[in-house]
């Protein structure tokens, strides 16, 4: 995923590896330091031309890093939700955004934690919600989280905080 320039910990180490290769005339090198991390090619051209200093604020290398990702991983329906409540964590707040680009998080991760806890909390499905689905199975059960709790798993496997019960 991060072939060329390794993963970087922050906007700032991706900015002074960036104005570093606009110094030098690199624009190959920029290409692909945008590309791996997911940095919009107007942005780049932007940068390239001197139209701004910097290539990303912390909020935008965190939501690139995870388009990147979400890119490589195979995300569907519920998990497609769950990168959105990432994003917008990280608009809402520069700390998570911060977070979200630390060295050794990803999304994958991420999900692996929300997994852990639906396999953890499954519930029993009600036999006659089974039969109207037509599930012939003698037993079911079902653990997905809703929203708050989904929210509060990604707050703590992205910023270490305490305070959901598993």
């Amino acid at each position: 995923m991060f072939e060329r320039f390794g993963e970087f910990d922050s906007a700032a180490e991706i900015n002074e590896t960036a104005v570093n290769l606009r110094r030098e005339g690199d624009s190959d090198s920029l290409k692909v330091l945008a590309e791996e991390n997911g940095i919009d090619s107007d942005v780049l051209q932007a940068f390239l031309d001197g139209d701004i200093i910097y290539l990303c604020d912390s909020m935008s290398a965190a939501v690139g890093k995870l388009e990147v990702e979400s890119g490589r991983t195979d995300c569907a329906e519920i998990m497609e939700d769950w990168v959105e409540y990432i994003k917008a964590g990280c608009f809402e707040d520069p700390e998570v955004a911060a977070a979200v680009r630390r060295r050794g998080k990803s999304l994958k991760g991420c999900i692996a934690e929300i997994l852990k806890w639906s396999f953890k909390n499954q519930h029993n499905v009600d036999k006659e919600i089974m039969e109207a689905a037509g599930v012939p199975a003698g037993k079911c059960t079902i653990g997905i989280p809703g929203t708050a709790t989904v929210k509060q798993i990604i707050t703590r496997y992205y910023l270490g905080k305490a305070g959901l019960k598993s």
